[in-house]
């Protein structure tokens, strides 16, 4: 499965400098880690964004936004974000996610 090389471009640019950066591919796309947390991905031309289990269902309630599936299975604490939303507060609130977890 391909992942939207150009909105990963996007990404790296509003992340570039973030200490304890890394990319790998992960979840059939690509995922942004920061010290060694997943906050953000790339599935397709979606964003994925790590928000944690508690902030899905307010994210959920917002435009241009879906629950990420692993198969049939739900993936807890991450959710889907069209291109058509701002991808800059969502980015944001992936790299706060990740920010609140203890490094690994």
């Amino acid at each position: 499965m391909a992942y939207d090389e150009a909105l990963a471009g996007r990404v790296r640019e509003q992340i570039a400098g973030e200490p304890g950066l890394t990319e790998k591919k992960m979840f059939g796309g690509l995922a942004f880690m920061l010290d060694g947390n997943m906050a953000l991905g790339i599935r397709d031309d979606e964003l994925m964004v790590r928000l944690g289990p508690e902030a899905v269902e307010d994210a959920l309630a917002e435009p241009h936004t879906r629950q990420s599936m692993m198969g049939e299975r739900p993936m807890k604490g991450i959710v889907l974000v069209a291109q058509a939303a701002d991808l800059g507060d969502w980015i944001a609130r992936g790299v706060s996610h990740a920010r609140s977890l203890p490094p690994k």
